[in-house]
């Protein structure tokens, strides 16, 4: 996806609403600018993606490796996220009920059927890895907790717009055209297409499309006790599982496993 400022609620909204903290906001935002593998950030890669003025960028993230949460490397001119993001990340995960909950059976479904298990939420414009079992199937991207993925896609974000509302989902659908237009204009078609295929399935999948060694399928589900959607994929090397496995073995196995976490 590209590099550009991260979309973010309405300006107006926010400047209305008296509890809302510009300056904490902006620091998160730097906190958020670290993609999936990228272990360094300059003042540069700050300024492009979030949007804010050069200065204001080193006065946070000078803040931020005082508080703990980037450490500077003098060598390279550049920052990485320090131990503090680690143990609010961890802290999160220890006190969810829908990780505790669904690992045991993810372990389960992976050891049975050969394939990597994920348990994603939405997280804005992308899908956010709660836990992840790998298994040898599909873990050669090396994909883990925190990891990120396209909504646009990927299996687990196909079946979150799937399973939306149609108004809540073309909102979206044209946020994410506004967000990523070049990704937009090659992907809008076959997204749309699969979305209708979801639809009929009751599961969304991803042959190639995300990744081009990698077959998915993924469900929606509102886990035991949440409100929000979240979503499950199973997911292996293309050489190592074919499409009509997904579609007769797992993708069945897989809706199952969503209804025994929702309670269904």
């Amino acid at each position: 996806m590209s590099t550009q400022p991260l979309p973010s609620a309405p300006a107006a909204a926010r400047e209305s609403d008296p509890n809302f903290v510009t300056a904490l906001a902006r620091g998160l935002e730097l906190l958020r600018c670290f993609r999936t593998g990228e272990t360094m950030l300059g003042n540069q890669d700050f300024v492009r993606r979030t949007g804010y003025p050069k200065a204001t960028v080193s006065r946070l993230a000078g803040t931020l490796v005082q508080l703990g949460y980037l450490r500077y490397d003098d060598s390279l001119g550049k920052y990485a996220l320090d131990a503090g993001v680690l143990a609010l990340g961890f802290a999160y995960l220890a006190s969810s009920d829908v990780v505790a909950l669904a690992r045991p059976h993810m372990l389960a479904f992976a050891q049975t059927h050969g394939v990597s298990v994920s348990l994603g939420r939405r997280e804005r414009l992308e899908v956010v890895y709660l836990e992840s079992i790998r298994n040898d199937a599909g873990a050669m991207l090396g994909l883990g907790v925190g990891s990120r993925l396209s909504l646009l896609s990927s299996s687990m974000g196909r079946a979150y717009l799937a399973a939306l509302p149609t108004g809540r989902r073309e909102k979206l659908l044209g946020e994410l055209a506004a967000a990523y237009p070049e990704q937009w204009r090659s992907q809008e078609a076959p997204m749309r297409a699969a979305l209708e295929r979801a639809q009929q399935l009751g599961y969304a999948s991803s042959f190639r499309d995300w990744h081009p060694a990698i077959h998915a399928c993924a469900v929606a589900f509102k886990p035991v006790g949440e409100k929000e959607l979240h979503m499950l994929s199973c997911s292996a090397s293309y050489v190592a599982v074919d499409e009509a496995a997904f579609h007769d073995r797992l993708a069945p196995a897989l809706m199952e496993l969503a209804q025994r976490l929702s309670g269904a």
